[in-house]
């Protein structure tokens, strides 16, 4: 590394280091998601009010409402007098759902006829709705061979075995999505800034008559931010397994790799919008405008097979679909070298277009 390049570095990170307003912002804010995200982040439902209107008042009925009540999910059992006080508790969303058992349910049972039991809920909050009507079902249809009296025994129960996540804990999947999307913020936040802090300074010009070449000006911005986004992704590493028990069972070496390649794509992508902003300011719109597609398009949100073709075929340009592959398998299934290397290729040309493209329009701006 000539005296030159090593200088325009220092320059960058002192650039970043000297306030204190900024040191506190590459750190904290990073750490703040961490843990607000890893708890408010999830699909899973609990402690939700259900409504129970139980018109036949039996002995089937009352052993199906305590199952219910009894379910972790679930936090209040209402009590409901009328279909009425069932359209204005949901109405008013004192609950997510309602059962609605009718008169003839315990004779059903009893007789040893199919019974039903109604479920209605709530579809302004489509998500839960669906996930609590699914543990409803599911409770109900358990629960069915044992209230029955029959002479043949119930069929055998299949047994799940999940792998990678034997107890379903929604945070093994939750960290290793946050970390990319946490150094996707912090990566392209700090990038975005480099060039337009020039150019709002007044010092721009003074970069266009250096003797650096234009290859050693992009090289001394995204040092910094590159390694700003190791150590982001660093510290989100070693505190999911000591602080959130998730494990990391891969190759911290291949991890690395994945990363590092990650960063210098968005590194590129920072260095675009920084180009093209003329102030600080728009290049912290840029960096937010170029955010929430990266991570939308992920698979973090949503799952990529859900979304339209159209869309779909817009992610394979997106490199945090292939990151997050990589963070999730790193994590918990150990993912090999030739399951990594088919996510590997398409992030190192994503970083050769994003990087080519970005100092071509440098030199283009300044000249």
């Amino acid at each position: 590394m000539n005296g030159a390049l090593k200088a325009m570095i220092v320059k960058e990170f002192w650039a970043l280091l000297r306030d204190p307003k900024a040191r506190i912002t590459l750190v904290l804010p990073p750490l703040l998601q961490l843990l607000i995200f890893s708890f408010a982040v999830t699909l899973e439902v609990e402690n939700v009010a259900i409504g129970v209107l139980d018109r036949s008042n039996g002995t089937a009925s009352t052993e199906l409402i305590q199952r219910i009540a009894g379910a972790r999910t679930f936090g209040e059992i209402r009590r409901l007098e009328s279909a009425d006080d069932l359209r204005r508790a949901i109405d008013r969303q004192e609950v997510l759902a309602a059962i609605v058992i009718e008169q003839d349910f315990d004779r059903q049972v009893a007789r040893g006829e199919p019974a039903t039991v109604g479920v209605v809920l709530d579809g302004r909050r489509s998500n839960a709705a669906q996930i609590v009507g699914g543990y409803l079902t599911r409770i109900a249809a358990d629960a069915g061979p044992e209230l029955r009296p029959s002479s043949t025994p119930p069929p055998q129960n299949a047994v799940a075995i999940n792998w990678f996540n034997p107890n379903l804990e929604y945070i093994w999947f939750n960290m290793p999505s946050l970390l990319v999307v946490i150094v996707s913020v912090s990566g392209l936040s700090v990038t975005a800034q480099t060039v337009a802090r020039e150019r709002e300074m007044g010092t721009f010009d003074q970069l266009m008559v250096s003797p650096l070449t234009v290859p050693q000006i992009l090289i001394g911005k995204m040092v910094p931010p590159f390694c700003v986004g190791l150590f982001n992704g660093t510290v989100f590493l070693v505190l999911a397994p000591l602080v959130f028990g998730v494990p990391f069972t891969g190759s911290l070496g291949w991890f690395y790799v994945g990363l590092s390649i990650y960063l210098v794509s968005l590194v590129g992508l920072g260095m675009f919008v920084s180009a093209l902003s003329t102030t600080q300011q728009q290049a912290f719109l840029g960096s937010f405008v170029a955010t929430i597609p990266v991570i939308l398009l992920s698979g973090f949100a949503s799952p990529l097979e859900n979304m339209p073709d159209w869309l779909r075929a817009i992610t394979f340009i997106n490199p945090a679909r292939y990151f997050m592959e990589i963070s999730i398998g790193q994590f918990l299934k150990a993912m090999p070298v030739s399951d990594m290397l088919p996510l590997l290729w398409p992030l190192v040309l994503i970083a050769f277009v994003t990087i080519s493209v970005s100092g071509w329009l440098f030199r283009a701006r300044m000249e």
